[in-house]
């Protein structure tokens, strides 16, 4: 029997440490967007509209470092009899629903700052060709525990592939 989508049940969330990821992410790609649009006002001959480029570049940063904790808040997993629930999005809310019995590789990744944090990205490999499913910001034992818990289940439900 299916299982009905619930959205409004409780979410086990990723670390609040991983605001800080997701600002430290935030700023590079500002840093570099904005060597960017330096280099190309050096080149070009901008009047009055290039001010208002800028101001438009400068306050779509702000809006994403404002809406950053937001972000990694709204992400989040619930695991189900028969497969796990992954959630992100705030606007564009995406829930992603992976078999348990699909699962076909599970990855622990580590980045510098998330080691420096504590935490980890829990990524999954399914049979589709298109999946790019990860659960960031879990603190290192935690993704540990879960890989573990998630490989023990996929073997048990192992789909003939």
């Amino acid at each position: 029997m299916a299982q009905r989508l619930d959205i409004d049940v409780d979410w086990q969330r990723v670390s609040p440490k991983y605001v800080w990821i997701v600002i430290v992410g935030s700023l590079v790609a500002a840093l570099v967007s904005a060597a960017i649009v330096a280099f190309v006002w050096y080149l070009g001959d901008w009047d009055w509209w290039g001010w208002i480029l800028v101001a438009a570049w400068a306050v779509g940063y702000a809006l994403q470092l404002f809406f950053a904790p937001r972000r990694a808040r709204a992400i989040g997993y619930q695991m189900r009899e028969d497969d796990l629930l992954i959630r992100r999005g705030i606007a564009w809310l995406r829930i992603v629903a992976v078999p348990y019995g699909r699962m076909q590789l599970i990855d622990v990744t580590r980045g510098p700052i998330s080691r420096a944090l504590g935490l980890s990205n829990l990524r999954f490999v399914t049979a589709s060709a298109s999946s790019n499913i990860e659960v960031p910001g879990l603190p290192a034992e935690a993704a540990d525990e879960l890989r573990d818990r998630l490989i023990a289940l996929a073997e048990t439900r192992r789909a003939g592939l």
